[in-house]
């Protein structure tokens, strides 16, 4: 929950940078001719321009469109996640295949298991969480989240709560690589406070803190490496759940038809709209979340 709300304004910026609502207003300065550094750091000053003048033109509240089914949905998302995780390693690992050993391909089946369970179980509050964040102030259509919620469910059927689910089980491969580098780093970890106790050497109150950082910061490369790599879902599943029409007919249809449009209106550069404030929430988010979840675990498993 603290990290949804340290790193909303970013969230909120991101899903307007990914959506075709803001797609004119907030364009990029960014050219061929500019250097990946250089490029980087013109994203970086434009995230910022972006959120001073929402801030200006909004309000502050508007920094925070979207935060209450955030918060609603961040303690489900992140239950259903770690425990089908943890619930799925130890089963398939336990299994006569596996033989209670531990390795890349038990992470990769449990972290499929863990992102689909947790898309169909909450893909619902993400799509409001979105609505939300593209309601434009002088258009407004929803007055909070309950009544976005009907008003979606009345005009556009149940299963409207379900757009976008598509590439959201797509977008289970970051989570998905996310946990498998986080696992293996987290080995990396371990075998050297092994190698530490093999050397008779006294694992201090500082090692574990220290050892407890690195697990942090495993956790936010993780995310970094998993995002850049699957970012193009994240556009795709706006998009669906943005559920923009054209002469009153859905504009985008599907999983496939809308990856085609966008790259064909909008070019292939589309597909990493709102990447930079994407990573600037994500990364930090990972960092405490996993660190936080860390930490717990340690307290608990002793009662």
């Amino acid at each position: 929950m603290c990290g949804a709300v340290f790193t909303s304004p970013f969230d909120v910026v991101k899903t307007r940078l990914q959506s075709s609502v803001y797609r004119e207003a907030y364009k990029s300065t960014v050219s061929h001719s500019h250097s990946p550094v250089t490029g980087v750091a013109i994203h970086f000053k434009e995230t910022c321009n972006i959120l001073k003048n929402v801030y200006h033109i909004e309000g502050p509240r508007a920094l925070f469109k979207g935060l209450g089914p955030n918060l609603v949905g961040v303690i489900p998302a992140r239950s259903i996640n770690f425990f089908t995780y943890g619930y799925s390693k130890e089963v398939i690992k336990n299994s006569t295949y596996f033989q209670g050993k531990e390795s890349s391909v038990v992470h990769l089946m449990s972290g499929v298991c863990a992102g689909v369970v947790t898309s169909t179980a909450t893909n619902p509050i993400w799509l409001v969480k979105t609505r939300l964040q593209l309601d434009r102030a002088t258009t407004k259509q929803y007055r909070n989240s309950i009544d976005c919620l009907v008003k979606i469910v009345k005009k556009e059927g149940f299963f409207a709560l379900y757009k976008g689910l598509s590439a959201s089980y797509l977008g289970s491969a970051e989570s998905t690589l996310q946990w498998i580098l986080y696992e293996q780093m987290k080995g990396l970890i371990n075998k050297r406070r092994e190698h530490i106790s093999k050397l008779n050497k006294e694992h201090t109150s500082i090692d574990s803190a220290m050892d407890w950082f690195a697990r942090s910061g495993a956790a936010g490369f993780a995310k970094l490496i998993a995002s850049l790599i699957t970012y193009p879902h994240e556009v795709v599943r706006t998009r669906l759940r943005q559920a923009p029409s054209v002469d009153g007919k859905p504009k985008y249809t599907g999983l496939i038809q809308c990856f085609k449009l966008i790259i064909k209106e909008e070019g292939l550069a589309s597909m990493y709209g709102g990447l930079t404030p994407h990573l600037m929430r994500t990364v930090p988010n990972s960092m405490i979340m996993f660190g936080t979840w860390e930490l717990f675990t340690k307290f608990l498993s002793k009662w």
